[in-house]
């Protein structure tokens, strides 16, 4: 299902999970190694695909929600701000929004769009948990003091971070166990 405005969103009950992350950082890819689905998003070699939000529905009270990407996008201006209002509503009035997953790549990391989604969901107590995707273009010693820096920067209860290769498919255990802990799986 998907949503272009804020009211096409289904019923605000349940648990929702967003999904988030610049136009080139994976997310799609990063979605299908987590649910392992490699069917479930569309990959594209061309970044910006997702231009509303995409809802998946995991059961009757859980929900996946896949943003549209930021950053990279060749999108028109108008709609942009679109989405900007769009999302910043969605993170301000979603009482069913209960974590953010935001995908980043490793060499690029805290762009102006991935500062916004964090100031969004900090301004709304709303957990976090951040995968530092691509990490296999790295060193695992570069990689560790990648991640090593970013906990310190971000040193916030309610944000957590990790390596994650969705190409090597490392990381997605980890990440499962977030969704689970969210979901009220376990």
């Amino acid at each position: 299902m998907g949503a272009h405005e804020f009211r096409q969103l289904p019923e605000d009950s349940g648990i929702e999970i967003a999904i988030a992350g610049r136009s080139n950082a994976g997310k799609s890819s990063v979605l299908n190694v987590i649910t392992g689905n490699s069917k479930l998003a569309r990959i594209s070699k061309t970044p910006g695909r997702t231009q509303q939000m995409n809802i998946f529905v995991v059961d009757d009270e859980r929900r996946l929600v896949d943003l549209p990407g930021y950053g990279y996008a060749k999108v028109p201006v108008a709609l942009r701000k679109h989405w900007v209002a769009t999302l910043n509503r969605y993170f301000q009035e979603r009482r069913a929004l209960s974590g953010l997953i935001l995908i980043m790549d490793i060499r690029h990391l805290l762009k102006p769009g991935d500062q916004q989604m964090l100031d969004w969901s900090c301004q709304v107590g709303l957990p976090t948990h951040i995968l530092l995707n691509k990490s296999d273009k790295l060193s695992r010693g570069a990689g560790m003091s990648l991640l090593q820096q970013m906990k310190r920067r971000m040193n916030d209860d309610l944000i957590s971070i990790q390596l994650f290769s969705a190409l090597k498919r490392t990381g997605a255990e980890e990440a499962r166990e977030v969704l689970d802990r969210w979901f009220e799986y376990q």
